[in-house]
């Protein structure tokens, strides 16, 4: 697929700063790795009366096979044999979009540090699309770009030239031309309308999706006419997401009418109030002792034993620090579902080179858990039935060995503090046992002490002056031979 993006120029303001503005130097081709192939990006012509860039999506239709089928995850979404015949490597669409704002990231932010001034005033531009999906046909296409102050060619493309009683297809040859518009402006309508006019997206639309969608919208989506279809196509028909984006952004509208911003609209509630009201859940609590604890460790490789969904690998993946994270679970669903939360298929190189999720039972020994820097089991140890548990405790602290073990639990004790807990009960019904925090820490210290680890207890949630924590954490480090000997030192 390939699109052209053409500016002119005078001596003064040579046409040739296109290539600052896209951060992209005319005199070189450049190639640009994506999830779905390479991004090649070149100038047909540059000089100081007019330049061209051209960005050409060469398609990987393997990989677009093996990481998604049918409507929304690669596939075209009207053939029987999409997966395999479709029009993805030659029509614009959202891979072209996700490609525009993965290779002009930048110039999408109206970011250019060498032109400034250029890069905030309008241009004139042209952008040229040879093959275009438009459902819809040429009158949507000029319907969506015309409000914007573009002025639209979009010519049909026939069936077969051949054969012109066959009819139009439903590409179109599209040319569009403004003087009003900065190249960020541009970049943005396109990144946000191309998968509209295509009606279809090759990955899993979540609700991340939503806030992309206000940015690339700033400053034009609130007032478009046609924002309800814009809204609707681009987030996939998922109705709640719909609908959150159109109250986002008429919040927006009104703010723009009243001439104040969105914060002094929506301030019905005091933050105080509703921080009251939505206190922080207990998982993310959870998640966050953890992420302190591996940090205080100085761990860098990490292991997330009994991963389930991918929320703890998620969290590790926003920090740096971590150069490796690995979710291990039993269950191909869960990893399945791990996957979709953290978008693999559509990860940039470098960040996917960081994560891997692995199928594995806790109850053996691995040699692919060994030489990590630190191990979560995080609400794990509960789920097994205890005969099981000296497994689980030879796998991870007698086999595996990472420097650091961080261990999490519910504290039975607490389970009299909710109210919709019925006397008796364990809080999941796949949990074997819940222990008290005496329990616990027996426990932990015998596993510390027959593996060589010293051990150390965070309450996590309130710590209830008469019951304790909702969850109870244990860190183990691996006992050095420098701290055992400072130990017999004191003993001494």
């Amino acid at each position: 697929m390939f699109l052209t993006i053409s500016t002119t120029g005078t001596a003064g303001s040579p046409a040739t700063d296109l290539g600052y503005l896209l951060h992209k130097h005319p005199d070189r081709a450049q190639a640009f790795s994506t999830s779905y192939g390479t991004a090649h990006v070149f100038y047909p012509e540059a000089d100081a009366e007019r330049c061209t860039a051209a960005l050409l999506l060469e398609i990987d239709t393997v990989a677009l096979v093996r990481r998604g089928k049918g409507k929304g995850r690669g596939g075209a979404p009207d053939a029987a044999l999409a997966q395999y015949v479709n029009d993805r490597p030659y029509a614009a669409s959202s891979l072209l979009a996700v490609a525009l704002s993965g290779v002009f990231s930048s110039a999408l932010r109206g970011v250019c540090n060498a032109r400034p001034q250029r890069a905030a005033a309008p241009l004139p531009l042209r952008v040229e699309i040879p093959a275009l999906p438009a459902r819809g046909g040429p009158d949507l296409v000029r319907r969506l770009f015309e409000p914007l102050g573009w002025t639209v060619t979009a010519d049909p493309v026939p069936l077969d030239t051949a054969f012109p009683e066959w009819g139009d297809s439903r590409y179109v040859r599209l040319v569009l031309e403004s003087e009003k518009l900065t190249l960020a402006e541009a970049l943005r309508h396109l990144y946000v309308l191309l998968p509209v006019l295509d009606d279809a997206k090759h990955y899993w639309v979540a609700a991340d999706e939503v806030d992309k969608l206000l940015r690339a919208g700033e400053g034009w989506l609130a007032g478009h006419p046609e924002q309800q279809l814009i809204t609707s196509r681009y987030l996939s028909r998922r109705w709640s997401l719909t609908r959150q984006a159109r109250e986002r952004l008429e919040l927006v509208r009104l703010a723009e009418a009243d001439d104040s911003e969105v914060e002094a609209i929506d301030n019905a509630v005091e933050e105080e109030t509703e921080a009251e009201e939505k206190p922080t859940p207990l998982a993310v609590q959870r998640r966050e002792a953890i992420v302190a604890a591996l940090r205080d460790s100085g761990a860098a490789r990490v292991l997330d034993l009994g991963c389930g969904q991918g929320q703890l690998v998620q969290e590790l993946l926003k920090d740096v620090r971590f150069s490796e994270v690995v979710g291990v679970d039993v269950s191909v669903r869960a990893l399945t579902i791990a996957a979709r939360r953290l978008k693999l298929d559509r990860m940039g190189e470098r960040q996917a080179a960081r994560v891997r999720l692995v199928q594995g039972s806790l109850a053996y020994t691995d040699n692919r858990l060994k030489g990590y820097d630190a191990a979560v089991l995080s609400e794990v140890i509960e789920h097994l039935d205890l005969p099981r548990l000296p497994a689980l405790e030879y796998a991870v602290f007698g086999h595996a060995r990472p420097r650091t073990v961080v261990v999490t639990t519910p504290n039975v004790e607490y389970n009299v503090r909710w109210e919709s807990l019925p006397a008796g009960h364990v809080r999941h019904g796949d949990h074997r046992f819940e222990w008290t925090r005496e329990e616990f820490r027996t426990w932990a210290a015998k596993v510390a002490e027959r593996h060589g680890y010293d051990v150390a207890f965070t309450p996590v949630g309130p710590d209830d002056p008469e019951v304790g924590p909702p969850t109870q954490m244990a860190t183990f480090v691996k006992d050095t031979a420098a701290t055992r000997t400072e130990k017999e030192a004191k003993a001494a």
